[in-house]
């Protein structure tokens, strides 16, 4: 599911972060989580910036604008985060903008 290139740099910051080592442990996993809409939707203030270790799916809704990055995302889920007002960014954007991953939260 992610490229070489992702893994190996998710590698160089699990070196330097506890939320990067959390999320790496997640990438080795045989078995992929997945995390509904309606999940971020209960478990997120709106401007809240989050990580779903795993693929979200569009089953629900959300009302309020979030950042948002994941594994993968299906296209329902993708759209309803934007109708929200939210952002999604690619793994490779979120490593860029969150290196430590302070103030992030993990969901999934």
């Amino acid at each position: 599911m992610l490229s070489l290139q992702v893994y190996r740099a998710l590698e160089k910051l699990a070196k330097e972060s506890r939320f990067w080592r959390a999320i790496l442990k997640e990438a080795k996993r045989p078995k992929r989580r997945v995390v509904n809409v309606y999940r971020l939707d209960r478990y997120t203030k709106e401007g809240e910036v989050v990580f779903v270790p795993g693929k979200l799916l569009g089953f629900g809704n959300i009302d309020h604008p979030i950042t948002v990055s994941a594994f993968a995302f299906s296209k329902s889920a993708y759209e309803k985060v934007i109708r929200a007002g939210g952002n999604v960014l690619s793994i490779e954007d979120f490593m860029k903008l969150y290196p430590k991953g302070r103030g992030v939260k993990i969901i999934g």
